[in-house]
């Protein structure tokens, strides 16, 4: 199959669905949304983006006023809403595929690529941000370690896993494109 097929199977098996995005921060949905979108031609999306407009401060600041619970609960909701308005690629941070609630929405609104990376490379990319809530510790590598051990468990239930690692991202783009054309593809009929 040809890209520019595969492109088109994808837009069209998609239908109002979205591509969702997920994974522990670090593992490049925001970077790898925003070229894979370009690349379906459909909007993109960063939930953690629509958070900060919703509530009129930055993420950092929600966690230090309010803390991760009200928080989380924020989050559910906008991605709840931002489902409803697909197709588009939504990447979600990291906790949102933590809620079963919001799993469930993905189930029905979308389909979810897990950016699968390992520790090394997250603790390397996460340490070139300082604006993790989660992160504000002595030891980030403990923290995502943790992270890991939590959440890798339940992101492993989403559609499509992708590794993430330390490629061009129209690597993994195009990676993602595959997938998602040979998943979505109608099955061939059997013969009788």
């Amino acid at each position: 199959m040809s890209e520019a097929q595969s492109l088109q199977t994808v837009r069209s098996a998609l239908g109002r669905r979205s591509v969702v995005l997920v994974g522990l921060m670090g593992c490049g949905k925001s970077a790898i949304g925003r070229r894979l979108a370009g690349r379906l031609a459909l909007p993109f999306v960063d939930a953690d983006e629509e958070i900060e407009k919703a509530a009129g401060k930055s993420i950092e600041d929600i966690f230090a006023d309010h803390g991760e619970p009200y928080f989380r609960e924020g989050e559910r909701k906008v991605v709840a809403r931002l489902l409803r308005a697909g197709p588009q690629v939504l990447a979600t941070g990291g906790g949102a595929f933590m809620s079963e609630e919001t799993r469930q929405a993905i189930a029905e609104r979308g389909i979810s690529i897990w950016l699968k990376a390992e520790l090394p490379l997250l603790v390397r990319r996460v340490g070139k941000r300082g604006n993790r809530p989660l992160l504000k510790v002595d030891d980030p590598e403990v923290v995502l370690r943790d992270l890991m051990a939590k959440r890798y468990p339940v992101y492993a239930t989403a559609d499509i896993t992708v590794e993430s690692r330390d490629v061009p991202h129209e690597v993994i783009v195009a990676e993602i494109v595959d997938r998602l054309a040979r998943d979505l593809s109608p099955a061939p009929e059997a013969t009788q």
